[in-house]
């Protein structure tokens, strides 16, 4: 995984984060493609306003998911999605 550092991910332009209610999850929309998203996956890509750090992420979801692993998984999360150019 590459150094994610003080950046501060945002969706690309031609990604949209949006909730299907039929379906109950979120997804991600791009041109020609949808994306399922599992778990709290969604709840990490809202905090991708390019307002906050990947260290704020991190710590705003450990108070939400006390005792889960997000110090670890979200920014190696944030790197995939980086590297498939849905975030920047």
């Amino acid at each position: 995984m590459t150094d994610v550092g003080d950046w501060s991910p945002v969706l690309s332009r031609s990604v949209m984060l949006r909730h299907d209610r039929v379906r109950g999850t979120d997804l991600l929309v791009m041109p020609e493609r949808v994306v399922v998203l599992r778990g709290s996956a969604g709840a990490v890509l809202r905090l991708c306003d390019g307002e906050h750090a990947v260290g704020a992420i991190v710590a705003e979801l450990a108070e939400c998911f006390p005792g889960a692993p997000v110090a670890t998984e979200v920014p190696e999360f944030l790197g995939r999605l980086r590297e498939e150019g849905w975030i920047r």
